[in-house]
């Protein structure tokens, strides 16, 4: 692989002309794991779009921004608040994380701070007690910003499957390129066109760098 090509190609399509070392960096890193394991450059594709989603294209871990305004309340979790309580919580992240996140993921009530302690972290955003204890962090939840452990966590999520029980190998095989059903690997539904898009432009960059 050519790197200085896949950067060139990544630069003009996903970075508007300009890479920093740390986005460099962290795409770097992604790129050796996968050499140590090579696999469908689809796969690759969609887990660097899926980087370049949840960490707001900087590719490096990154902690889950929660200092909503009450309108971002209730445009994101208003599943968990009322406009009253939206008001009441608006700004202050600590309190949010464990309102929003709590009773589920296999975190406890409010009170007990899991939402906070177990908030999105590292290149999938993470999130809830029982996706920190799939990868033995749960007692130590900031080790999901750890750069190794964080790539550990992207392919295993998406290659096995941990996250939602859809894997990478679900959606692009010898019969299959779906780039927007992928996002089933790790949300849902949530931007799944956006990030097929972002998925893409990774997999033009890889084919440019053969």
């Amino acid at each position: 692989m050519d790197h200085a090509k896949f950067f060139a190609a990544a630069r003009t399509s996903l970075f508007d002309g300009q890479l920093s070392t740390h986005q460099v960096k962290g795409m770097e890193a992604i790129l050796a794991a996968w050499r140590a394991q090579p696999f469908d450059s689809r796969w690759l594709a969609y887990m660097l779009a899926t980087a370049y989603h949840e960490t707001g294209n900087s590719m490096c871990t990154a902690s889950e921004n929660l200092n909503y305004s009450a309108s971002g309340l209730l445009a994101t979790f208003r599943k968990y608040f009322t406009a009253q309580q939206a008001a009441d919580y608006a700004r202050q992240p600590q309190r949010i994380a464990n309102r929003a996140y709590a009773n589920r993921m296999g975190n406890r009530s409010e009170t007990s701070g899991d939402g906070w302690r177990y908030r999105g972290r590292g290149l999938v955003q993470i999130t809830g007690y029982d996706n920190y204890l799939k990868y033995g962090i749960a007692d130590n939840p900031e080790m999901a910003l750890d750069p190794l452990k964080a790539i550990q966590i992207l392919f295993d999520g998406m290659i096995n499957g941990l996250f939602t029980g859809r894997k990478l190998g679900d959606y692009f095989s010898a019969t299959a390129t779906d780039w927007i059903g992928a996002r089933r690997i790790v949300n849902g539904t949530d931007r799944a066109e956006e990030i097929a898009g972002y998925a893409k432009k990774f997999a033009a960059a890889l084919e440019a760098a053969r």
